[in-house]
């Protein structure tokens, strides 16, 4: 519209100009000639080229008025149009910031709550409880495993070897402060606390919870329930990592407390297949046995039937010979009946 509205105006001073120009050589011309019958002449035909000039311009103005005017109508719509758009974009905006503004306090609203260590830690025992149910069969490990002492450990899995105790109630509280601050020097602050607090529960565990008089193996578990928490202690942090080598127990992050189990369900699969092995082998040993008893039992019995086949013969021959004794005797000849009557 703006182009439109110069492009006019420049056209119409272009015409000004060249309508001026073209009157000034006119007249510098019939003033050199002095004929009045020719100014006469050029001004009633000048005066019909200013009046078609008027009208001309009048029309270009018209129609230049005219298409602003639409040109402007046009664009006071889509401009209204636009206006009422993002007043509706606007206004959903004001309410989706409102519905993100509730989420955002109830998000903090729950931070707030699970900043509570002993939440934070059933939460843990949770995690825990579902990973081992997840992987392990149920007679492989116990919740809250008690101690002679009255210690109670979250976790305990149960192998031949021995009970390896695993404890997910890590101190994350000067970690979470650590990277909420914007200062550099408070960073460094809750740093070392962090490192203070995540020595003190080792030494902790490794006090309570590997007690090899009661059936436990010589190191335990500390469940790291985060990935960034597992990873930035092992980048910037050697000293927990060397103090907990010391102490005999072995920090574990989500993934790699999962390689872990795999690895323990690996060993129960080994023991599981040696101690079906065993028992096939019992069952081979059995069945030799038994057979060789067989085996002596059936000879025995071939013997008897032997022995029974020679007497069933020694006894089917003698009686042959008794049936043909008695056969011998029809051939005698009857005594005489007055013999019968002596």
């Amino acid at each position: 519209m703006p182009e439109q509205l110069s492009l006019t105006l420049t056209l119409i001073f272009l015409g000004f100009v060249a309508l001026y120009l073209l009157i000034r050589r006119q007249l510098q011309q019939i003033f050199q000639s002095r004929d009045d019958d020719t100014l006469i002449e050029w001004l009633k035909t000048t005066q019909g080229d200013l009046n078609q000039l008027q009208q001309s311009l009048t029309q270009t103005l018209n129609t230049s008025n005219q298409n602003v005017t639409n040109t402007l109508q046009q664009s006071y719509q889509q401009l209204h149009q636009r206006l009422d758009n993002a007043a509706k974009v606007i206004s959903e905006l004001k309410n989706e910031t409102g519905k993100f503004s509730e989420i955002g306090r109830s998000m903090q609203d729950l931070q707030d709550f699970l900043n509570s260590p002993k939440l934070r830690g059933n939460l843990g025992e949770t995690v825990l409880n579902d990973l081992l149910s997840q992987i392990l069969p149920k007679q492989a490990f116990s919740l809250q495993h008690r101690f002679q002492s009255g210690d109670i450990v979250d976790a305990a899995i149960k192998t031949q070897s021995g009970i390896i105790p695993i404890d997910s109630k890590f101190p994350m509280e000067n970690f979470t402060k650590m990277n909420q601050s914007d200062s550099s020097k408070e960073r460094d602050q809750y740093h070392r606390q962090f490192i203070n607090d995540v020595k003190k529960h080792i030494r902790a565990i490794s006090t309570k919870y590997i007690r090899t008089e009661e059936g436990t193996l010589d190191f335990a578990l500390m469940y790291i329930p985060s990935e960034t928490i597992y990873y930035d202690i092992a980048a910037t942090s050697p000293e927990i990592q060397d103090y907990s080598q010391a102490k005999r127990v072995l920090p574990v992050s989500p993934s790699t407390f999962y390689a872990f189990l795999r690895t323990i369900l690996v060993s129960f699969e080994g023991q599981r297949i040696a101690q079906e092995a065993q028992l096939i082998l019992k069952s081979l040993r059995d069945i030799q046995k038994t057979s060789h008893e067989f085996a002596d039992k059936l000879s025995i019995l071939q013997k008897h039937i032997t022995n029974a086949n020679s007497n069933m013969t020694a006894i089917s021959s003698d009686f042959h010979k008794l049936q043909t004794k008695i056969d011998s005797t029809s051939s005698l000849p009857a005594p005489e009946e007055k013999l019968l009557s002596d």
